[in-house]
């Protein structure tokens, strides 16, 4: 019968409260690259996402608020009508404040996104006022792409989309995107390859490695 101990998970009261990416780096575990998103494309990204429809959006209920002023509709109705009216189009203009909301935090976003790729996980902290930490191990990621768009073209980032079997995530404005791209696709791979068949238990000829497809 195994022994439970108690102490095992109890604070050594070194933890100061910040949680910076090195700081949830295992025993041994090695970073072999760490980045951010590019600040000028993240917050751009920000700025651009959804602004059509909230544009469109606001436009309609300004008109149409200013409609109501310009005929002093709030005027000929009583209070109680003119407080729901208001409270009316503060609930509707939910996607604007939304909006104004991914603009507003997203200095603050970048600040405590951050990305590393080591020996054992892909590590992805992030947060706006309490920190978030997701881990994708090599073993269960499916899917490495890349996705770069017109903008991103432009300012020279992209977006690097990871899947596994139980949660998926996006590595958002990556500078040298194809490098990296490349770069975590052949860790995965090799890193894959060493669970699954450690190098210990490889024979020193394989035929059925890295044979050629024939079709």
């Amino acid at each position: 019968m195994a022994v439970f101990n108690e102490n095992y998970f109890k604070s050594d009261g070194t933890d100061s409260g910040e949680t910076t990416l090195e700081s949830l780096l295992a025993e041994g575990e090695t970073v072999l690259w760490k980045g951010k998103p590019k600040k000028a494309a993240f917050i751009l990204s920000r700025v651009l996402r959804m602004m059509p429809f909230a544009l469109i959006w606001l436009i309609f209920d300004g008109g149409f608020i200013g409609f109501m002023i310009g005929q002093n509709v709030f005027a000929q109705m009583p209070p109680v009508f003119t407080v729901f009216i208001c409270i009316f189009f503060a609930l509707h203009l939910i996607p604007v404040w939304i909006w104004i909301s991914n603009i507003v935090t997203a200095n603050r976003r970048h600040k405590n996104l951050e990305y590393a790729f080591t020996d054992r996980r892909v590590i992805v902290r992030s947060g706006l006022i309490g920190i978030d930490v997701h881990n994708f191990y090599y073993t269960d990621i499916q899917g490495v792409n890349l996705k770069v768009g017109l903008i991103d073209k432009w300012l020279k980032v992209g977006d690097i989309y990871i899947k596994s079997a139980n949660q998926a995530q996006v590595l958002w404005d990556i500078e040298q995107p194809y490098a990296i791209t490349t770069k975590l696709q052949k860790i995965t791979a090799d890193i894959k390859a060493d669970v699954y068949y450690p190098n210990a238990l490889r024979p020193s000829v394989n035929e059925g490695y890295r044979t050629e497809y024939k079709g």
